[in-house]
């Protein structure tokens, strides 16, 4: 059976942390716990458990998902028992036990899809409060991803400025954006660990990872990468190995060496973020006309109020909804909305 995906358990299996209060109870009143302390934990996280379908035969006797085969999809989707070839009964999904095979031989997963896809899938598929229901569409998906991710890591230790290369002293409006990511990335990934949202920090690296892709495809597209954009290339490919290391640890060791490091990823702090780039220096504002939105304005953050405004008339939406005449009066308020009053 699959392991639970961090310690501890449910309420429907909690005669231990029971055991645990009423034992820390009696050290305490012998007088060996901490003074005044009554309560073994300062706090507790319970998550879930994994689940999967159950199967039984015709003759109702329960069935390993090793012992079946599907045929169809969607609602004409079926079980077949291997054995006899003759249709099984798919059930309910439950919590994994023995007494009703519903398991995953660990072993098999690990044989052929590898303990950090087993990891991944786990990790991404809900809250870790939530039940995670095991399909093999799940695993296949993370499957894929670290496929992925190793092409991404691949191709950009081809394109990216060598390690140790001096940061430039100015950056493209290009190279300035996938770094501002990079570290909004790196920041919300954190944050969400912290928070022990993990399948959050799992979509904020897949996010992450469709804008370094088109960066690379963009790069490969020109034919030729610049020097500054090289080097974020570099900077952004380690905050992008970094953050999966503590979920995928062996996909990460092997892209941390791909980009040239004899060190072990493990060993490494959590990168430092550039505060400054965590804040955009463009706002998207609304645009209304008689109080009735027409379209959003993409501007400096601290553009100046004339700038706002003369921004807002240009807008296509904006001239239609005129037709024409001049307005009386154009409100701004400052970085959230445009009225323009006509």
């Amino acid at each position: 059976m699959l392991p639970r995906r961090t310690t501890g358990c449910r309420s429907i299996k909690i005669l231990h942390l029971l055991y645990s209060r009423f034992f820390y109870r009696a050290i305490s009143d012998a007088g060996h716990g901490t003074k005044n302390l009554r309560e073994p934990f300062a706090a507790l996280f319970t998550q879930g458990m994994v689940t999967h379908e159950t199967y039984k035969s015709e003759a109702g006797a329960w069935l390993l998902p090793s012992e079946i085969r599907f045929e169809g999809e969607g609602e004409q989707r079926h079980a077949i028992e291997i054995a006899t070839g003759k249709p099984a009964v798919i059930g309910s999904i439950e919590k994994m036990s023995k007494s009703k095979k519903n398991l995953v031989d660990p072993d098999d997963i690990i044989e052929g899809w590898g303990a950090d896809c087993a990891r991944w899938f786990m990790l991404s598929d809900s809250p870790p409060e939530r039940d995670v229901v095991w399909t093999e569409a799940g695993i296949q998906g993370a499957g894929r991803f670290i496929q992925r991710a190793w092409r991404v890591v691949d191709d950009l230790a081809d394109k990216a400025a060598a390690k140790g290369a001096a940061q430039p002293q100015h950056f493209s409006p290009e190279a300035l954006d996938l770094r501002r990511a990079a570290h909004k990335a790196t920041h919300a990934v954190a944050q969400s660990i912290e928070a022990l949202r993990f399948n959050v920090a799992v979509a904020q690296i897949y996010e992450f990872t469709n804008i370094l892709s088109s960066a690379l495809a963009k790069s490969g597209a020109t034919g030729k990468t610049n020097e500054d954009f090289a080097w974020v290339l570099r900077e952004a490919g380690e905050l992008f190995v970094q953050m999966i290391g503590p979920m995928m640890p062996h996909l990460g060791e092997e892209c941390w060496a791909r980009l040239g490091y004899n060190t072990l990823l493990a060993n490494q702090p959590w990168p430092a973020v550039d505060a400054g780039l965590l804040v955009d220096d463009k706002i998207t504002i609304a645009v209304q006309v008689n109080g009735k939105r027409r379209d959003e304005l993409l501007i400096a953050r601290d553009a100046a109020e004339d700038e706002v405004k003369a921004a807002a008339l240009k807008l296509d939406p904006v001239v239609r909804a005129l037709e024409g005449r001049q307005p009386k009066k154009i409100i701004v308020v400052p970085q959230r909305i445009v009225n323009v009053v006509a």
